[in-house]
């Protein structure tokens, strides 16, 4: 999960996908970074308690800045907006050209029927990743950003949280088998 400080929209995304995907904890690993990140800052309090509220524990370790390294052990990246897909992919173009999306491009694209029958879920990941690849180009992503919520009022901050969780649950549901 990418995001461009690494405070609001990429630990948010990681802890909801994290607790969405629980079972899957020993294949499915997830990380957060941002393009512009200093290191080592706590998630922003508003995310911290939107999670609490989830009854989900926060996660990570603080932030931490995206380098070509992630992204080149990274099956899969997904950025808050178009800007961390293109940073991803301008690290590492030929690893992150097919498995790089926004968040909301990839919950547009990913299809349970993909991975119809697949029940191992690191088997099964991959061929979601893949099926959505094959579907780019199908669907408009004019809207695929998700705006960062810094210095927002509090209720523009508390609807991108509300946004990013809806996707995240998108995201999640294919994955899961059950």
């Amino acid at each position: 999960m990418v995001c461009t400080g690494n405070l609001y929209r990429s630990p948010l995304a990681e802890c909801l996908l994290r607790h969405r995907l629980l079972e899957h904890r020993r294949v499915i690993h997830l990380s957060s970074a941002g393009t512009r990140a200093v290191a080592d800052m706590p998630m922003a309090a508003d995310v911290a308690s939107f999670l609490l509220g989830r009854g989900v524990q926060p996660c990570g370790t603080g932030s931490r800045r995206l380098t070509k390294e992630m992204v080149e052990s990274a099956d899969l990246v997904l950025g808050a907006a178009t800007e961390h897909r293109e940073a991803a992919v301008r690290l590492s173009p030929v690893r992150a050209l097919s498995r790089a999306f926004t968040f909301r491009e990839f919950a547009w694209l990913v299809r349970r029927e993909d991975a119809a029958g697949v029940v191992d879920p690191a088997a099964r990941f991959a061929t979601l990743v893949r099926g959505a690849a094959a579907r780019r180009g199908s669907v408009s992503t004019r809207d695929a950003d998700v705006n960062d919520p810094l210095g927002a009022p509090p209720l523009q901050v508390h609807e991108c949280l509300v946004q990013i969780a809806e996707v995240v649950e998108r995201i999640a549901a294919p994955m899961r088998t059950n």
